[in-house]
């Protein structure tokens, strides 16, 4: 049947691990009307991008841009354009997405190795650097925030590690920028992604990325520009990219003085991205790290407060997602479904091993707020004890507004 009448979308409160409610200041940047691909103001404007999306980094690199699709686009990009065939990959995996990385690894034809520790760890910079020594790989690629398992994995002992042993570090970084601390020079990341729709408030479909020179030259090395736009001094280089959309080589000059004409912008994307990293920069990034782990703080204390227990190493933890064990005897997916259609919220299960057993909760981006994390442990409660759990009452709210008293 056709669809007939406009979308009418249902109000909800989106506390899982992403996409997340989206600040009504990036919606509203999406609504702007479009200009053409190469008038002033889309360029104008693409610059401001880069550059804010620079301080959201912590970082001086000259590209650092947006890759058009959804933050996985960025994975691919960062890892297509890095990798050829045969070329040896170390990935540390302590959860689903550092197994992603190792697929798209393997997809673009490298000898990938991993380094695994059981889900709800990190992996120790010691095993990494036994694993560098042992396997001498060209990158390291490794998830910062893996949210299948609300792990951290710390980044500054691996980036040492690389750079001494003349290693690029690639760093997914989805689900952790914007609230949690992030240095990308300053850890030596090479080359880093991410998305809008975790702790950067925006929706799905726009990649931030950045290169470090050494990845950059790397890149341009391998440039091959489409036969319809080359110009007479385009030679060929290197080995070429396996994919046209995401060869970063082209999409690099894009976003540069050149212009070259490989896509067309997604321009409402571009206008929320720029609105993210906008708000992030005005707010500031160490007042947006301190505002999500004072709320992740207060959802933790919460959700301890229901006498849910809390998966994982505790030290490790992003602040903007937590995972808790369902208790005995509920079902999880009702939960979630009496959550959604009583309060009209929204959490997560997990995956993989995880998968039924815990709850992913998040405080992230526009959500990272006091009345989301009390108005959520509340529902929770109320949902909990309908499924018959013994719960305290007011154990999670109470809990979590000791934390708001300082």
């Amino acid at each position: 049947m056709v669809a007939t009448a406009g979308l009418d979308v249902p109000p909800r409160l989106l506390m899982g691990p992403g996409p997340i409610t989206v600040d009504p200041r990036v919606l509203r940047a999406m609504s702007a009307q479009l200009v053409g691909q190469f008038d002033p103001f889309m360029t104008a404007t693409m610059n401001e991008t880069m550059a804010l999306y620079r301080e959201v980094f912590r970082t001086a690199n000259e590209q650092t841009l947006l890759v058009d699709g959804t933050s996985r686009a960025g994975i691919e990009a960062a890892l297509v354009s890095l990798l050829e065939p045969g070329d040896r990959v170390l990935v540390p995996v302590f959860g689903r997405f550092g197994a992603l990385l190792r697929e798209i690894a393997e997809r673009c034809g490298a000898a990938v190795h991993t380094v695994e520790v059981p889900w709800g760890e990190v992996v120790p910079p010691e095993v990494v650097e036994e694993a560098v020594l042992r396997v001498r790989p060209k990158l390291v690629a490794v998830v910062h925030g893996d949210t299948s398992t609300t792990m951290c994995q710390p980044l500054a002992d691996i980036g040492e590690i690389c750079r001494r042993h003349g290693v690029l570090l690639y760093c997914d970084a989805t689900a952790s920028l914007g609230g949690n601390p992030f240095e990308a020079d300053a850890w030596g990341v090479d080359v880093a992604t991410a998305g809008l729709q975790k702790c950067l408030g925006g929706p799905p479909g726009s990649a931030p990325i950045t290169l470090s020179p050494r990845a950059g030259e790397l890149i341009e090395a391998r440039t091959h520009v489409e036969a319809g736009i080359r110009d007479d001094g385009d030679t060929d280089r290197g080995t070429r990219i396996a994919s046209n959309y995401l060869d970063l080589a082209q999409v690099m000059a894009y976003w540069g003085p050149r212009r070259l004409n490989h896509h067309t912008e997604a321009s409402s994307m571009l206008y929320a991205a720029r609105e993210c990293a906008r708000l992030l920069v005005e707010e500031g990034l160490d007042a947006a790290v301190a505002r999500h782990e004072l709320h992740g703080r207060a959802m933790l204390a919460g959700v301890r407060g229901l006498g849910l227990a809390v998966f994982g190493d505790p030290a490790h933890r992003m602040s903007n997602v937590v995972a808790v064990h369902v208790p005995d005897g509920v079902a999880a997916d009702a939960v979630r479904a009496a959550l959604l259609e009583d309060f009209g919220i929204e959490i997560g299960t997990s995956f993989g091993p995880l998968h039924g057993r815990v709850w992913r909760i998040g405080t992230m981006g526009y959500n990272a707020r006091r009345d989301a994390v009390l108005t959520t442990l509340a529902a929770l409660e109320q949902v909990l004890r309908g499924c018959g759990a013994a719960v305290p009452a007011g154990g999670g709210v109470g809990a979590a507004r000791e934390v708001y008293a300082g």
